[in-house]
């Protein structure tokens, strides 16, 4: 759930918050650590506009000195929206937060590389969050066997059948052959490019791309307009990774994209599969290395994957956990509601100390808080509302 200048619940971006990230995409070539730190600290629109007159730390700087005069996020998102295409940013109800936070953690642990998205454009009438909160990644190689391909659609129609959506990438070979295993099930597909919406890239998928979007979501963090390159794909790799709960490699050489993914996603704390190949194939000499290392789970069935991947199907069984009345609240909201005590009230410096949030910020959050009967005034300052 997205919140409002006051940190209460909001089902979509207000336009300058949606404007300043597509300014903040455009600007920084991902991943953006240090840039995706300053939003987090600022918020998008101080953030945007500091960036812009070059009132950043130097890191910052670094990451958006090339492009930072770019003023083109009002053409950005005209264009998206010719290509029916749109912009969700982590202020949308739409944001797969719970997926994305694991490259929040992994950044957090001074892992490279791997810095949460500043927002993301999608096309296609699937929303988001629902496709990532189950979902599998399966990848492999573009120049794929007969056999691996044969495995990477029956597996994914599987998966699609006990009603799991399938990230890939779109490319040639094993990519293509899962997301049109989906299709043939009527299941959900998220094709995750390193380009932008717009780019037509793999000529040969542009087909594929199209029923994609019509069934599922074509995802890309890259503006439109924006070129493939080798380097993209690479980056591309993160989000496979870090939207699903695990990534099966079907082929894989030994130095490939797949491989990339799948240590991606093992960084990330994410389940790693690998289905075997043919012993003297050279197409699947990635996945039994893997499998000799012990970095991936042996996999030869859609059923060995659920198993694999155990809490997904256990929470498809379970009850979804109850809401409390906070789970509506922006992070900081959040943390002012929890800095007040039950009996005696707090001044608004008492909390600020407490919770950590700005002085003027608490002061502008407590009479919304108010409001929304989560605080009320007392003799003493404030505190708690009583239920």
């Amino acid at each position: 759930m997205s919140t409002d200048e006051n940190g209460m619940a909001r089902d979509h971006a207000p336009d300058d918050v949606r404007l300043a990230r597509a300014y903040l995409l455009r600007v920084a070539e991902p991943p953006a650590p240090a840039l995706a730190a300053f939003v987090g600290a600022h918020g998008p629109v101080e953030a945007a506009a500091l960036v812009r007159r070059g009132q950043a730390p130097d890191s910052v700087l670094q990451e958006t000195s090339a492009r930072r005069e770019l003023g083109l996020a009002e053409r950005d998102l005209d264009e998206a929206e010719r290509h029916g295409a749109r912009l969700v940013v982590p202020e949308d109800a739409e944001w797969p937060a719970w997926p994305l936070l694991a490259l929040d953690i992994a950044t957090g642990r001074g892992v490279d590389g791997v810095a949460a998205p500043i927002a993301l454009w999608v096309r296609g009438g699937a929303r988001l969050d629902e496709a990532a909160t189950e979902a599998i990644a399966v990848v492999g190689a573009r120049a794929a066997t007969p056999y691996g391909e044969h495995t990477a659609a029956e597996l994914a129609y599987a998966l699609a059948g006990g009603e799991l959506a399938v990230f890939s990438g779109a490319a040639y070979g094993i990519d293509g052959a899962a997301h049109r295993g989906v299709l043939a099930a009527g299941g959900v597909t998220a094709a995750v490019l390193g380009c932008g919406l717009d780019a037509g890239y793999p000529a040969g998928h542009v087909g594929l791309l199209n029923r994609i979007a019509e069934h599922g979501l074509v995802v890309s963090e890259y503006p439109p307009g924006t070129p493939p390159a080798r380097h993209r794909f690479l980056v591309r790799n993160r989000l496979i990774a870090g939207l699903t709960a695990g990534t099966v490699v079907v082929e894989a050489g030994a130095r490939s994209g797949a491989r990339n993914t799948a240590a991606t996603a093992g960084t990330l704390g994410k389940v790693v599969m690998a289905v075997p190949g043919p012993v003297g194939s050279a197409q699947s000499v990635g996945c039994h290395q893997l499998i000799r290392d012990a970095a991936a789970t042996l996999v030869a069935s859609a059923d060995d994957v659920l198993d694999t991947v155990g809490r997904l199907s256990a929470a498809r069984a379970a009850p979804p956990p109850a809401r409390r009345r906070t789970d509506g609240l922006g992070p900081q909201a959040l943390r002012v509601h929890e800095a007040l005590e039950g009996r005696g009230g707090r001044s608004p410096e008492e909390v600020a100390t407490e919770s950590g949030v700005p002085l003027a910020r608490v002061r502008a959050l407590l009479p919304a808080l108010e409001l929304d009967g989560f605080a009320e005034r007392c003799e003493t300052g404030w505190r708690r509302a009583r239920s």
